[in-house]
């Protein structure tokens, strides 16, 4: 079983509805110990760095993500998920969980139109 973890900030029906398609079953989950017998993890993320982090921590899923990483299950960050595995992110600005040393920095600014830098 893939769990996807939802802590409110992401894509998941989308993620869900992919991994079924080509044979695998794939649950999302709001309850961290269902890491515990999941074959593979999947953290998607949407939104900004720090908001995805307080949402980890509010849904009780830090530690138990971090303690999951130690059993060399696979684990997929998506978009901000993947972000989140960095030890800090600059936008608001937040820690993160650590997993990889190096923070999170934004693109700089070199567009005079006014549009927004994708993140």
């Amino acid at each position: 079983m893939i769990v996807i973890i939802d802590y409110g900030m992401g894509n998941l029906r989308s993620v869900q509805k992919a991994l079924q398609k080509i044979g695998y079953n794939a649950v999302i989950s709001e309850n961290p110990s269902d890491l515990e017998s999941a074959q593979g993890a999947i953290l998607p993320g949407v939104g900004a760095f720090k908001d995805c982090y307080e949402g980890l921590k509010y849904k009780g899923f830090v530690e138990p993500i971090k303690q999951y990483i130690t059993t060399g299950r696979p684990l997929l960050g998506i978009c901000v998920g993947l972000q989140l595995l960095f030890e800090y992110g600059e936008e608001g600005p937040s820690e993160g969980l650590g997993i990889f040393p190096g923070k999170v920095v934004r693109f700089p600014s070199t567009d005079t139109t006014g549009l927004k830098v994708p993140h």
